[in-house]
């Protein structure tokens, strides 16, 4: 990344990486060298390239020894496969460069092949991959796998012109949500009724985790995980009462959470719930979108 950052002053180098400490290393490198066109994310590659980059905006990618799953059990997380290479192409500008390398044996049959069945990619080179890249800036962990006596392989594909069906959507950001509703209950009741719980709405997978009630106001938070493809999210829900005895669900502005259809979904289950656990709930005032707008109970 350094080395693509010096080589293309001009170019904005976005590196992703899941691991914190890499990412630490990286940016105090980055700083130490005064590179000023790099921008670091912690983000899993699915997520980063649906959700905040338009189509045919990158110019180039290169994925160094990804994680190789190798447990059986384990392949299907592995990142390249015919699915991601149908998003990173829709990405890409035509003839962009993809480079990819791999030490792994299985990995790279997996690599081979669905680089051979994608119609978006052509080998820059007359093989699939090669045993040698005289122009690559060797890193850390590629030496350490030449000195273990592993082979890499390397990659030199091209974006071709064929288009990608759109399907890779990025995903809409709704209002922030909130549901004021009446029932016979306090907040502190509320929390001590809260049991862990999975919820799957559509294709939307919400796990409430855990509450916490503060010490200034009362008010609870609700740790909440939601999945919705392609996106990922831990975030707080708000339970607060207000003066006049209503009570307030919101969304919880704790590490700046996308307003997402999931988390507007996320707010109706624990709606639903709070209705379950006491029938009397009136709806005050809600501006849940989606297919929760005219829901029966959204109605006063």
């Amino acid at each position: 990344m350094v080395d693509l950052a010096r080589r293309f002053p001009d170019a904005n180098i976005l590196g992703l990486e899941i691991s914190i400490p890499s990412l630490r290393n990286a940016m105090r490198k980055v700083e130490r060298l005064g590179l000023t066109n790099v921008c670091l994310l912690q983000s899993d590659a699915h997520s980063a390239l649906q959700i905040l980059c338009e189509p045919s905006t990158i110019a180039a990618a290169y994925i160094n020894y990804p994680d190789p799953w190798p447990k059986k059990d384990h392949t299907d997380r592995r990142l390249i496969d015919g699915e991601f290479l149908a998003l990173l192409a829709s990405r890409m500008m035509p003839e962009a460069f993809l480079d990819i390398a791999t030490d792994h044996d299985e990995y790279a049959e997996q690599i081979t092949a669905s680089l051979g069945e994608t119609p978006y990619f052509h080998s820059r080179t007359s093989q699939p991959f090669e045993r040698e890249d005289e122009g690559r800036v060797r890193t850390k962990y590629e030496q350490v796998a030449l000195d273990e006596g592993r082979s890499p392989r390397y990659y030199k594909w091209q974006r071709n012109t064929v288009p990608v069906v759109e399907r890779f959507l990025i995903p809409k950001e709704l209002s922030m949500p909130h549901v004021v509703f009446r029932l016979p209950a306090t907040v502190e009741e509320i929390g001590r009724q809260f049991r862990p719980r999975v919820v799957t709405v559509e294709s939307t997978r919400i796990r409430f985790i855990e509450t916490y009630q503060s010490f200034h106001d009362g008010k609870l938070l609700i740790e909440t995980y939601i999945h919705e493809e392609p996106l990922m999210q831990r975030i707080g829900l708000e339970i607060r009462p207000r003066a006049s005895g209503e009570i307030v669900i919101s969304m919880a502005e704790v590490g700046f959470p996308r307003p997402t259809q999931g988390v507007h979904r996320a707010i109706a289950a624990l709606v639903d719930w709070l209705r379950d656990e006491y029938p009397s709930l009136v709806i005050v005032q809600t501006n849940l979108q989606g297919e929760h707008a005219d829901a029966p109970y959204k109605r006063n």
